[in-house]
């Protein structure tokens, strides 16, 4: 063989095979199977952190932000927050008779799943508020831990904090690992979330934000100051109200925005609206086998509009059957 035909079989040896160090690079996204969505993620996040790439974004400007219910735990058969404002009104009901005057408090004593179903948002709005109204900051985090340690999914039996989603989880780490801030803008309680948010996704208390009722400054009788919820909502964190959320809290344009639902739409587009490189994602609940299947007809994370605008726009769209091996840490088979 002539010098110059190894040269040329030499030069496509190297274009075709990896590096040995390349190899050796661990998948930091294994809970994936390979597919458009996870090599569009991947991709994105190593062109924006790239140094003198066109692309690059300075470590500043790196923020995610995630949606909670649905995105990063499930939320079926009803949102967990729900699930706990439930239990909270049964065991306080007999010390309040007076919330009997109200149709939705009377479902809730009653156990009546067809009124449930029916409450409209005011009317969960309401149970949250009310439900938690009287409690210091301190008492109600420690009564969210106790019902998430001891309180368990009907249909899985697992304690709720052990729904979060595997897949998930890996991304949360390889975007922190590469310069990201991950951030959780969720229609839910923000107080609530914090309890567990860092323990279950390493994303710490200060970078939660989600839908708030009043709460007051009060002197206690042993003269320490302390903060109490009031039966009042502040602030709505869902649909438009994410965007908002998101300039108030966080201060800074995410150019990674990531949700399951049409009450994820505005922050998408908001996201999408910036300059500069950005990626909207969807995860759709496709797998009835090991979680749910339900999109535009459901009472619960009803994803419609949002699909619509993925499909038109080339937003990524997450198959949750056909991009995850495995969805919860405990289905997660161990080589």
């Amino acid at each position: 063989m002539s010098l110059t035909r190894r040269f040329a079989l030499a030069a496509l040896s190297a274009t075709l095979l990896p590096a040995p160090a390349a190899l050796a690079q661990p998948d930091p996204l294994p809970s994936w199977n390979q597919g458009l969505g996870k090599h569009t993620l991947l991709a994105f996040i190593a062109r924006v952190t790239r140094e003198g790439g066109p692309d690059y974004v300075p470590p500043a400007e790196r923020i995610a932000v995630f949606d909670n219910d649905g995105t990063l735990w499930a939320e079926q058969p009803s949102y967990f927050q729900f699930q706990f404002a439930l239990d909270r009104t049964k065991a306080l009901a007999p010390q309040n008779p007076a919330w009997q005057d109200r149709p939705a408090f009377r479902a809730i004593v009653a156990g009546d799943a067809k009124a449930l179903s029916a409450l409209s948002h005011k009317d969960v709005q309401e149970i949250l508020a009310i439900s938690h109204a009287g409690m210091t900051t301190e008492a109600f985090a420690r009564t969210v831990a106790e019902w998430l340690a001891t309180a368990r999914h009907p249909r899985f039996g697992q304690p709720y904090d052990q729904l979060v989603y595997q897949p998930q989880l890996e991304l949360l780490a390889h975007l922190r690992a590469s310069g990201f801030k991950t951030f959780i803008v969720s229609g839910g309680g923000v107080e609530f979330i914090r309890v567990f948010a860092e323990k279950a996704y390493g994303v710490p208390p200060e970078q939660v934000v989600g839908s708030s009722v009043v709460v007051k400054l009060q002197m206690a009788t042993d003269g320490k100051a302390e903060l109490v919820k009031q039966a009042q909502v502040e602030f709505v964190d869902d649909g438009p109200g994410k965007p908002v959320g998101i300039n108030r809290f966080i201060g800074r344009r995410p150019i990674i925005a990531f949700g399951n639902s049409d009450g994820d739409h505005q922050m998408l587009q908001w996201t999408a609206a910036g300059s500069g490189p950005r990626l909207m994602a969807i995860l759709h609940h496709t797998d009835a086998i090991r979680e749910w299947a339900y999109d535009r007809t459901s009472q619960i994370g009803r994803l419609d509009k949002a699909l619509d605008e993925a499909n038109d726009r080339g937003w990524t769209v997450i198959d949750m059957r056909r991009d995850w091996k495995w969805v919860f840490p405990f289905q997660r088979q161990v080589p």
